[in-house]
């Protein structure tokens, strides 16, 4: 189906033109073109990290992180029960073991569950800042230190957080905060563990033979290209946080009070604007027929075919998920697009 509003589509300028113009023009289009490293300065130095490492996607980037902190097989991971499913994917993907926590009234892992999930195969933590909503970092982290855990944030939906974390991972798929279409990318300060993540992004290469890899790695990097339209988007982050912030005020405004909808706390950085909906489907049914694009709310990992050894029933997780969902949520939006969308949820309940 076609929608006139769509549940996001990207914002791009025209320097992301002349950038992957430049690439082509260049002849760098792989990975080892100038504006690889230029946009990874420049995210870095946008959330106050010293290093950063780009990627393929966001979940190359937590699978990279969490091989980069030697996590394997017989590890445990701690994992938000409400998340996108990459998060748990990547734990899987080391061999290691995802345990969930269920989330607290703000969709995020609820770090007063935390404590007893941890076992003596604990090994990380990972926080997910669902829809832009920071987490309890403070608190997380304490717990990471007085455990020995690593965090690794999953900031794929939070563009404009600063980490603090040991590492943090982003995505820039095309409906994210800023994209390169495809990609991602690890922000962390240790050197250390900068350096072993841009090892193994690239086939794990030996220094004193071109194939000699002494390691299981990935070819999990990103192009030139790519590189080049996330750099330009980089250079916008500023603006592009501040026309999603308008957004999300706008919403607030248009639905507050509405008899069948509850808003959801306010978030630090607005990527998707989400909401609870009495009689969800049927409005869904609604605003299609308007023109006007929906999206559900992740479906909780214990529901995943792959986990459903981990089912308890009645987590908040479930019940957020048989209610949540969001509606269009880009930067381009106008007021006058929003209006729409907010006469059409009320024209529902009224």
């Amino acid at each position: 189906m076609t929608y006139t509003y769509q549940v996001s589509k990207p914002f791009l300028a025209e320097r992301e033109l002349e950038y992957v113009s430049e690439a082509v023009r260049t002849g760098w289009i792989s990975s080892q073109g100038p504006l690889v490293p230029r946009f990874e300065e420049a995210f870095a130095a946008f959330h106050g990290s010293a290093h950063g490492v780009a990627c393929s996607s966001g979940t190359a980037a937590l699978t990279l992180a969490l091989r980069a902190l030697n996590i394997g097989p017989g590890d445990e991971v701690l994992v938000p029960e409400f998340t996108m499913i990459a998060t748990a994917w990547a734990v899987t993907y080391t061999g290691a073991t995802p345990v969930f926590v269920d989330c607290g009234d703000d969709l995020n892992i609820d770090v007063r569950r935390i404590e007893e999930k941890i076992t003596p195969r604990t090994r990380a933590v990972v926080p997910v800042h669902i829809y832009g909503r920071r987490c309890d970092m403070d608190e997380i982290r304490q717990i990471g230190y007085e455990y020995n855990l690593h965090v690794v944030e999953d900031s794929a939906e939070a563009h404009g957080v600063p980490p603090t974390g040991d590492i943090a991972c982003f995505s820039l798929f095309a409906n994210k905060i800023i994209t390169s279409g495809e990609g991602g990318i690890c922000l962390t300060d240790n050197p250390r563990l900068a350096e072993q993540m841009a090892h193994l992004r690239a086939m794990a290469f030996s220094k004193e033979h071109n194939f000699l890899h002494r390691k299981v790695a990935y070819n999990f990097r990103m192009t030139n290209m790519q590189a080049g339209v996330a750099l330009a988007q980089t250079e916008n982050l500023g603006e592009i946080l501040a026309r999603r912030a308008k957004i999300e005020a706008y919403y607030d405004a248009g639905l507050s009070g509405v008899d069948g909808i509850t808003l959801m706390p306010k978030r630090d950085v607005l990527w998707m604007y989400d909401l609870l909906a009495d009689r969800r489907e049927e409005l869904r049914e609604f605003l299609a027929g308007a023109g006007i694009e929906t999206r559900l709310f992740f479906k909780p990992m214990s529901r995943q075919p792959m986990y459903l050894d981990q089912v308890w029933p009645t987590l908040n997780a479930h019940r957020f998920a048989e209610r949540g969902l969001y509606l269009p949520t880009y930067t381009g939006m106008t007021e006058a697009d929003q209006d729409v969308i907010i006469a059409k949820v009320r024209e529902f309940y009224a």
